[in-house]
């Protein structure tokens, strides 16, 4: 197997063991692996420190009524570094993104009901150096933020999956109600989502048995999900990019399903507004990406215009803020 930007085959199978079980013990991972527990311990801190590896534990928030939107605001060439700047240290902004020559913000945000657009609104850094905003409710999922890692044997996998299915089928999400000591946990692994037990008990002010039974309850209701997060540079990948595309409406099923299956694609989802579709997409250069956008997105019948918006600086990925 050949190195995948400044990762070697270990990193690797230590990215892929934790995309099956963000949670799972050193030791075990190890054991699968075929290294000692120490090893797997340090190959781990070094990502993390590195800034190439992080855990995060992620809410579906979709159980319990919130609306994920795409915010695209348009800036002053001075303004956009500090608006997203900013953007990114609120609770409610999940990823933030420098598109479009440093001109224009893309970021995503988590919304309590129906109300996103006119809370966003409200909410948006008060400067006349934004001079253009168009808010996208997501509609509906073709493909979610997909991993570009998998290296494991489909024994080793299923030795590390959770939870652990005969046929890898995945559960069902389950609303489950939430209380403070959650909520006091959950924003715990929102930023590590490998804290120790001692330190997720601190935080909900409860007992490590009582917080490792709750954990495990969330997971297997389908509640609440680990994430890893590794920057695609590290993987070799240097072209990233939002498509926002209007497709007839007769077609918009077929073409995100269609999106879906392609690997560039990290995701891809029916939206409200100005565009119905929008795809984020990973190449490995600007050539790549030509190559993507003229020989797989412009065959696909039924898409009536395309935009692509190049992105420039990630300022937040997934909870963190990148400054």
């Amino acid at each position: 197997m050949e190195k995948s930007g400044s990762l070697d085959d270990l990193d690797l199978a230590l990215v892929h063991a934790l995309q099956l079980d963000g949670r799972a013990a050193f030791n075990r991972i190890g054991e699968v692996l075929g290294v000692s527990e120490h090893t797997i311990a340090r190959r781990y801190r070094r990502l993390r420190g590195e800034g190439l590896l992080r855990v995060v534990g992620v809410l579906d928030g979709a159980l319990y009524g919130h609306t994920s939107w795409a915010v695209r605001l348009v800036c002053t060439p001075d303004a956009a570094g500090p608006v997203a700047e900013a953007l990114a240290r609120r609770d409610d902004t999940v990823w933030v993104r420098l598109t479009s020559g440093g001109t224009e913000i893309v970021c995503g945000v988590h919304a309590a009901g129906e109300d996103g657009g006119e809370l966003l609104l409200k909410k948006l850094p008060r400067t006349p150096r934004v001079v253009a905003m168009t808010a996208h409710a997501f509609l509906h999922m073709y493909a979610g933020w997909r991993s570009r890692v998998a290296v494991l044997s489909d024994d080793q996998a299923a030795r590390l999956r959770f939870p652990p299915q005969p046929q890898d089928v995945p559960p069902s999400p389950v609303a489950v109600s939430l209380g403070e000591q959650d909520r006091a946990v959950l924003r715990v692994l929102a930023q590590d989502g490998r804290a120790g037990y001692g330190e997720l008990a601190a935080a909900g002010r409860c007992s490590q048995s009582t917080v490792r039974r709750r954990l495990d309850h969330l997971r297997g209701a389908g509640a609440l999900r680990f994430d890893v997060e590794i920057p695609p540079q590290a993987l070799g990948y240097r072209a990233e990019a939002w498509l926002w595309m209007k497709v007839r409406p007769s077609r918009l099923a077929e073409v995100g399903a269609a999106l879906a299956a392609h690997p560039e694609v990290d995701v891809a989802a029916a939206i409200t507004g100005p565009s119905n579709l929008m795809a984020g997409v990973t190449c490995r250069d600007t050539q790549d990406l030509y190559r993507y956008l003229t020989e797989r997105v412009a065959p696909l019948e039924g898409v009536r215009e395309l935009e692509t918006s190049p992105v420039i600086r990630t300022v937040k990925r997934v909870g963190t803020v990148l400054l």
